[in-house]
């Protein structure tokens, strides 16, 4: 069978797998008296289900003793009351995953629990470590066992190594040491919750307080659930331990640049969110304003690819004058179809996310807004889609730079010879996706719209410019 860049008989992963979807998502709940905060970690993971759909755990420490329980699904399909009320105590945290490094398997889910001489302790990392693979074949040389095929595996076990002869905070610190990459942990032991960001602060983490304690999360969108207040992000570089109902600062590491990742403010994050004082959705709203100025085109209607287009398709609607309407109905209950081993479902498993909605594209001239074009399967099939509908013009504006490099920090893209972006001209792209004109924002359009300043964003994967060293950049792009 005859194939071209965009295969459209490929197999394909769910609809958003198309994006940059490897991110994880940790909780933590400090409640001090309070049995039952299970009950929260679950409700806090729940609002942070966007961040990972393949396992979920949750751990619950009640004077240094943790019951834990994971499994593969989503929140809702592993939880119920019997397990929550089993899970007793008053420090909590939980993960949400979808696999970065390590198999996509029950025993690589987190929370971690290692027992050490003399206690335990819960960990729950978003993020990806650049040197995991060299520390791990180093501990098993000297003996080290491992139990799961996760980076995250390595943090823990460094930890339970040094806290033998040192506290916890500096056990924590001597693993940091030697660990390099990016990290937002939750971690709990004894009788204080711990939070800690990476150098860089690539990884969002953020505090909140309660009536009762504090919350550790990945996203503030949480908070307003859980009758919390954001206090603030926690710094690039910063330990907090949360113990005796007050957080103590522990600045770990030299002072590195901030590089928060750019791609949290494109498409990761709840529009809801705030990452580092800026709002998620004003920063996206931003972007499509800033889209319909760098790329305007001459059209009737302004619709997204929905979810994630939707508010910087919103923003370029109010920028250009054109208005904005729906253009697809999202079904949100669709299985993942990339399981399907009917090659007639692959076919159709872009048409079971999405519906057009004919009314209200027929016989107009569409702008459609992406966040983002990472390996193009998806984006021929949308365009086709429309253009079956009886749309006179499609003209795609995406809402990101071009993706030309992969990242190695805890988003798992492909590698480079797999990004339309890093193979292919825009003229190319455009023809093969059979677009009327394409358009991405600038790097200076995106950077502006998030409004952290440029020294302070990651956006590696738009210019290849990384913010630390990649010992394994080499073996990761030959996988």
């Amino acid at each position: 069978m005859e194939t071209t860049m965009f295969d459209i008989n490929q197999e394909l992963r769910e609809f958003e797998e198309e994006k940059f979807h490897d991110e994880c998502g940790v909780v933590g709940v400090y409640a001090p008296g309070k049995k039952d905060i299970a009950r929260s970690v679950y409700f806090g993971l729940h609002s942070l289900q966007h961040r990972g759909q393949e396992s979920a755990g949750i751990a619950a420490n009640y004077g240094g003793k943790i019951q834990y329980y994971k499994e593969m699904g989503l929140v809702q399909e592993i939880f119920n009351d019997e397990i929550i009320e089993r899970l007793q105590g008053d420090i909590a945290i939980g993960h949400v995953r979808y696999s970065t490094a390590g198999e996509s398997h029950a025993i690589n889910a987190m929370p971690l629990v290692v027992y050490y001489k003399g206690g335990a302790l819960a960990l729950a990392h978003n993020g990806n470590l650049v040197n995991a693979r060299i520390l791990r074949e180093e501990m098993q040389d000297n003996g080290v066992i491992f139990q799961t095929t996760i980076d995250s595996e390595v943090i823990a076990a460094l930890i339970a190594r040094h806290i033998k002869d040192h506290t916890i905070e500096e056990a924590i610190t001597k693993t940091l040491e030697v660990v390099k990459g990016a990290y937002a942990l939750v971690i709990t032991c004894g009788d204080k919750l711990i939070g800690v960001r990476d150098p860089n602060g690539i990884r969002p983490l953020c505090i909140g307080k309660t009536p009762d304690g504090f919350v550790l999360s990945s996203e503030s969108c949480i908070f307003p659930l859980l009758g919390a207040k954001l206090i603030r992000d926690v710094e690039a570089g910063e330990m907090v331990v949360i113990e005796n109902h007050e957080i103590k600062s522990f600045p770990y590491a030299k002072k590195c640049s901030k590089a928060s990742c750019a791609f949290e403010y494109v498409y990761f994050a709840r529009p809801d969110s705030d990452i580092d004082g800026r709002n998620v959705y004003t920063a996206r709203n931003l972007c499509g304003r800033i889209l319909a100025k760098e790329h305007p085109v001459d059209a009737d209607v302004v619709i997204s690819v929905p979810d994630s287009g939707t508010v910087a398709a919103i923003g370029y609607a109010k920028e250009s004058g054109i208005p904005y309407g729906e253009g697809f109905i999202k079904n949100r209950y669709v299985g993942r179809t990339f399981i399907q081993p009917d090659q007639r479902m692959r076919e159709l498993s872009v048409r079971l996310k999405l519906n057009v909605l004919r009314e209200n594209v027929e016989g107009k001239r569409i702008i459609m807004i992406d966040d983002s074009i990472v390996r193009g399967t998806t984006s021929v099939k949308i365009v086709k889609m429309l253009k079956d509908a009886g749309a006179k013009e499609v003209h795609v504006r995406v809402a990101s730079p071009p993706v030309t490099d992969p990242c190695f920090f805890g988003i798992d893209t492909p590698n480079k010879n797999k990004l339309i972006a890093a193979t292919h001209t825009i003229e190319e792209i455009c023809e093969g996706m059979g677009a009327d004109s394409l358009g991405y924002v600038s790097v200076e359009g995106m950077l502006e719209a998030i409004a952290l300043g440029s020294d302070k964003i990651c956006k590696a994967c738009f210019t290849g410019d990384y913010p630390m060293e990649l010992p394994e950049v080499s073996m990761k792009w030959e996988e």
